[in-house]
């Protein structure tokens, strides 16, 4: 696999499309990062991380409005390839639908959406867009 951050968001998709309730995802660090923040800002129900020896795999639980069963997200798109590296200053920093949505930016304190990393004035990667 040559993009696994590509990987990981494209297996949330296809659960998300098919209505899944459960996804599981082969584990690693950026990954789980991820993970936390999708749950921090209230696009995923829970995660739960499983440690198999190896590199483990992380189940995420999905989020769907309980009257309409439509998903908490919409749309996951993957920003920065590994053919393709897009990086922005700490003035350029991305703004998903007007503030809704949110931008995962790698930087150099970590992986933080683009309202944190505009509140400490660092740029970074752009890991990916959702809303």
């Amino acid at each position: 696999m040559t993009d696994p951050i590509a990987d990981y968001l494209t297996r949330i998709r296809n659960a998300v499309k098919a209505r899944h309730r459960v996804v599981e995802i082969p584990a690693s660090n950026i990954k789980k990062e991820i993970t936390k923040i999708l749950f921090d800002k209230g696009y995923i129900l829970n995660y739960k991380f499983e440690d198999d020896g190896m590199q483990g795999t992380i189940k995420i639980a999905l989020k769907y409005d309980p009257n309409t069963k439509e998903p908490a997200i919409r749309h996951l798109e993957r920003v920065s390839t590994p053919g393709l590296r897009k990086y922005t200053g700490k003035d350029n920093l991305p703004r998903v639908l007007n503030g809704l949505g949110i931008a995962i930016i790698s930087t150099s304190q970590g992986l933080l959406t683009d309202k944190e990393a505009r509140a400490k004035g660092i740029g970074g990667e752009v890991i990916c867009y959702v809303y």
